[in-house]
Formats: structure tokens, C-alpha cells, sequence
């Protein structure tokens, strides 16, 4: 179809495929708007396409989705923002639709298009769409209203701005919860367009109506206004609003709601002040860490150290840190798994004397405990006890538990403990290493899980890096070098692994002189999946030795088996062959 015949079709074919049975035309269609648009023009594309979308009732959500989608960047088919007016109608209607998914696609794309829209054409247009959405008679409209009040409200002049305060107001004691949550979600996006003067006044009414709500889903949602609306009031305006409510919040007899106030009271403490703080917010800490209900106690202990950080180190010790001693005992593991996932961050906050007497305990309790993320979580965090303790103190402590859990029955720990081995080395060093930890890491590599030993043939990769070829071939090339004779032919190709991971850090001449011989040894094996391994590594260590290597050792054994009975051994061996004769074509 030729570009001039095309304005002709796309809108009979638009419509076509929108009332096709088939989902998928109909979707193809409506995420094609945009090339539609291009060819009607912007005229026919505000005359005819949007009002047919207007009308368009389509009961499918997947569609309404796309096509709430497809109106929010749709403001330079329709000619500018001059005319971003004509897509509201259609996005007022998907509005009010049952499904929450494209109601708030239909509300952001409505943003997105008001947010560039003239302030003429928002009190003209955008308002009254606000206006009429608040007083829908179904509750799905007026959810959707909330959402839209703070772009509204900075374009309105006087008159209307308290027309939409007391609108928001209304929403806010709507019969049905929904709503009310909708405008306890976005209270505090509309509380940060409105005025000062009106914000202490008006919006915190609402807000304390809020506070109250008899439906526990509307006030953890209020949790979350507190947070916004403290940021934006002065510090003693904070302290007289917010801060009771909090207070009491974290005592709601609803733990979903004090489950919020753990997750926020961090932010609040900025808000308010280091005083109130002391007085009023550690207090609540301390309750919500040692609430009744686990999931409290996850979402207040994963803030510990946030919170400790806001406190100076002695209240931290005396109010916090009794309560981390209780939790690292929890009866619950997701409990203890919270806070293993944060209390390394306390070292530094509190010192190295308190680290010392107060933390390395509970370190070592989390260390040994029965779950394997609790473990784990400690682990990889061990650096920041480093820096604040030193690696004599944390060696004698911790180190005897590293060593307990790299031989743990569960595959995964011991996969961690591996990963952070060269990170440990890199703190340790190299004398430390070699004394406690060498051992472990060739023991790795015979492991029964494939995933260990290939991450131990990685990890002696990285411990060459950090300590350099000289200790490599001292340390590890001679063990791994006897291994090849394991045998399990698995345990062979673990060490064929870790020789064509070794090969570059240890440049050409140890390659030559010492792993070379041993993979063409290995070239004899009679396991074909050992062969077909070794024409891999052959081929990976042709850009590390020289070229004359290649032609009078490894070619002539990489010739020998593209003669193998096994058609894989063959197949691999006349890969690396044709890499051999490429690198020497282009030298």
C-alpha cells in the first residue's frame, strides 16, 4: 500500500480489527494508534479517531490497558498541547472502569497529558473532569479522582482551590473504603501543592480524619502520609500533628498498621527532630521491635540500623541494642533473617568498644544459627565489622563459624561461603589465608555438587588475582595439578575447568611449562566428555601461549581428536582446530 493511498485506510481498518473477535487483532490495533494518527493527520485524528476511541466500549481490560497507555504520549498526534484537551474524554471514561489496573493507567496518562496542558485550557477542561470523576455515582470514578487533585489544584484560582479542598475532604468520609484509601494514598501528592496556610489547616483535618478511620487498610495507608505531610510542615508543627499519631499507631490493635510504622518511623525521626525523637519515637521503636506479631518485628528489625544511625551511639546502646540481643533469638527466622541482614552496619555506628562487647556475641549467635539465610546474611557483611573491629579480633571470633559453615549440609551456604572468599582473602591476608583457609578451598573443588565446583574452580581464579602468580604456583597449581588423576571423571573436568581459568593469570610460561602437558596428558582420557573438555581448553589457551605452542603441541593433539569415535569429541575438536588455523591465517 503506497503512503498516499494510506489516510484513506487506516480508520476503516482501525475499526475493523477493533470490533474482530480476536483479542490479538484487537490489541495490534490499538498499540498501532500512534502510526494511524500519523497518517490521518492531527485534524482528522482529533475529529474522528479520538471520538471513535470515546465510544469505543471494548470489555476486554488487556485492550482498555493499552489504550490507556497508548493516549498518555499521545499529545503530538493530536497537534500540540494547545489541543491535549480532546484526549481527555476517552480517558475519562476508562476512568470509571471495574478494572484497578487500567483505572490507574487511564489516571497516570492523564497526569502525564495535564501536567503539559496550558493553565487556561486546566481550569477549562481538566478541572470540571476532576469535578465530575469526585461526584461519579459509581465508587470506581471516584477512586480515580483522588489521584488526579494534585494536578488540578496549582492552575485553579482561589475560588476553585477551595472548591477542591473541600472536595478532597468529602472523599476522604466517602462511604465506600475505597475510596477513602485512594485519598489516604495520594494525600500527601495533593498535600505538597497546597498552600502552608491551608495545609495546617485543611489538609490536616483531613488527615486526622484519616488517622481515625474505622477500615484498618485506610489508616496503614495514613501511615504513609505521615512520612510526606512531615517533611513538608515545619519541625513544630510536626511535633504537635504528627507525632502523636505515630505514637499511636505503633500501638494500633491492628498489626498491619504498626507493620507500617516500623517500615516509616525512620523517616519520621528526620522530620521531627533529634528531642522528640528521644522522647517519644524510641520508645515506639522499642515497642514495635518487640511487637507480638513476627512480621513487626521483620519490618522494625531491618531498619535497626537506620534508626541507630539517626540516635547517638549511647542511646543506641542503652534503649536498642537490649531489644537485638532479644531479637537474634527470635522464635522466628524470617526475624533473625532481618536483622542478620543489617546488624553489621551497627558496628560503625556504635564503636569499636561496644562492637566488641556488645555485638561480636550476638555475631556469633546469628553465625551458628539453624537456618542457612541467617548465616548467609551475616556473612556477606563481614567487611563492615572489619573496618570498625580489626582482623585480629575477627579472626578469633568469627573465623572458627566461617570454617563450620563451609562444611554445611546445605549446598547453598557453602556456595556463599566460596563467594565471599576472595573478599575475605583481600582482608585476611595472604599469610592468614594460607593458614586457615587454603585447605578449604581444594576441598571445594572434589565437592559433590557441580555448582561448588565450579564456583571453587572461580574462586582460585580470583585468589591467583589477589595474591599473584608467584603464590598461585606455589599454592595452587601443584594440588589441582595432582587432581587430575582423581578417579571420578567429574572431579577431572573440574580441574580441566580450573586450568582454563588459571591459564590467563598465570601467563604463557607457566601454561607451557606446567598446565599444558598435564591437558594433553589428560587428551587420553576414556571418558569422551573429558576429551571434548580438553579441545575446549585447548582452544581457550591458543591466545595465551605463543604461536610456535600451538603448532608443535597443541594442533597435533587437537588433529588427534577430531579422530575419536565420539561424534562430541569430534565435533569440539574441529571447533578449536579452525580457531588454531585462524589465529595463525591472521598472524
Amino acid at each position: 500500500m503506497s503512503m498516499v493511498d494510506e489516510p484513506l485506510y487506516p480508520i476503516a481498518v482501525l475499526i475493523d480489527e477493533l470490533k474482530n473477535d480476536d483479542i490479538q487483532l484487537r490489541l495490534h490495533s490499538i498499540r498501532r494508534l500512534s502510526t494511524i494518527a500519523r497518517a490521518l493527520g492531527e485534524e482528522r485524528t482529533r475529529k474522528e479517531l479520538i471520538p471513535f476511541l470515546s465510544e469505543n466500549n471494548d470489555d476486554d481490560d488487556e485492550v482498555l490497558l493499552a489504550m490507556a497507555e497508548e493516549l498518555g504520549v499521545f499529545i503530538p498526534y493530536v497537534g500540540g498541547v494547545e489541543h491535549a484537551h480532546v484526549l481527555l474524554p476517552p480517558l475519562e471514561t476508562l476512568c470509571t472502569v471495574e478494572e484497578t489496573c487500567v483505572r490507574d493507567k487511564a489516571v497516570e496518562s492523564l497526569c502525564r497529558i495535564g501536567s503539559q496542558m496550558r493553565e487556561s485550557d486546566l481550569v477549562d477542561w481538566f478541572i470540571p473532569l476532576v469535578k465530575r470523576l469526585a461526584a461519579g455515582e459509581w465508587f470506581t470514578a471516584r477512586v480515580s479522582a483522588c489521584g488526579l487533585f494534585h494536578i488540578a489544584y496549582p492552575s485553579a484560582p482561589e475560588m476553585l482551590k477551595t472548591e477542591l479542598r473541600s472536595i478532597y475532604s468529602q472523599l476522604c468520609q466517602d462511604d465506600m473504603p475505597m475510596v477513602r484509601r485512594s485519598a489516604a494514598t495520594n494525600l500527601g501528592k495533593f498535600a505538597a501543592t497546597v498552600e502552608s496556610a491551608h495545609l495546617k489547616v485543611d489538609i490536616m483535618s483531613i488527615f486526622e480524619d484519616l488517622t481515625q478511620d474505622d477500615q484498618d487498610s485506610v489508616r496503614l495507608l495514613a501511615v504513609e502520609g505521615c512520612a510526606a505531610l512531615g517533611k513538608l510542615l515545619e519541625p513544630q508543627d510536626c511535633v504537635a500533628h504528627i507525632l502523636p499519631v505515630i505514637v499511636n499507631f505503633s500501638q494500633d490493635k491492628s498489626w498491619r498498621v504498626r507493620y507500617m510504622v516500623a517500615n516509616q518511623l525512620y523517616e519520621l525521626c528526620e522530620a521531627v527532630g533529634p528531642e522528640p525523637t528521644r522522647t517519644d519515637l524510641v520508645p515506639a521503636y522499642v515497642r514495635l521491635l518487640r511487637d507480638n506479631e513476627a512480621e513487626v518485628r521483620i519490618a522494625a528489625a531491618g531498619k535497626v540500623t537506620k534508626f541507630c544511625r539517626i540516635l547517638n551511639p549511647e542511646l543506641a546502646i542503652q534503649h536498642i541494642l537490649p531489644c537485638v540481643k532479644d531479637l537474634s533469638s527470635d522464635s522466628s527466622q524470617h526475624v533473625r533473617s532481618a536483622l542478620a541482614s543489617v546488624i553489621m552496619g551497627m558496628a560503625p555506628v556504635l564503636g569499636k568498644d561496644a562492637t566488641i562487647e556488645q555485638l561480636l556475641p550476638i555475631f556469633l549467635s546469628l553465625l551458628k544459627d539453624e537456618f542457612p539465610d541467617v548465616r548467609l546474611n551475616i556473612i556477606s557483611k563481614l567487611d563492615q565489622v572489619n573496618q570498625v573491629i580489626g582482623i585480629d579480633l575477627l579472626s578469633q571470633s568469627l573465623l572458627p563459624a566461617i570454617v563450620e559453615l563451609a562444611e554445611d549440609r546445605h549446598w547453598r551456604v557453602r556456595l556463599a561461603i566460596i563467594e565471599y572468599i576472595p573478599l575475605l582473602a583481600s582482608q585476611l591476608g595472604v599469610g592468614f589465608f594460607d593458614d586457615k583457609l587454603g585447605a578449604l578451598c581444594m576441598q571445594w573443588l572434589q565437592d559433590k555438587v557441580y555448582s561448588i565446583r565450579d564456583a571453587a574452580a572461580n574462586n582460585l581464579k580470583r585468589l591467583a588475582e589477589e595474591f599473584g602468580p608467584d603464590w598461585a604456583m606455589q599454592h595452587i597449581i601443584p594440588q589441582v595439578l595432582d587432581m587430575i588423576n582423581n578417579p571420578h571423571y567429574l572431579y577431572r573436568m573440574t580441574i580441566l575447568r580450573a586450568i582454563s581459568l588459571l591459564a590467563p593469570v598465570m601467563g604463557s610460561e607457566i601454561t607451557c611449562s606446567k598446565l599444558l602437558p598435564v591437558v594433553v596428558t589428560v587428551s587420553k582420557d576414556r571418558v569422551a566428555n573429558i576429551k571434548f573438555n580438553v579441545a575446549k581448553v585447548l582452544q581457550s589457551l591458543i591466545p595465551i601461549v605463543d604461536q610456535s605452542v600451538v603448532e608443535t603441541t597443541i594442533r597435533p593433539c587437537l588433529v588427534e581428536l577430531t579422530e575419536d569415535p565420539d561424534v562430541d569429541v569430534r565435533y569440539f575438536a574441529n571447533q578449536a582446530l579452525q580457531a588454531t588455523d585462524h589465529v595463525m591465517m591472521s598472524s
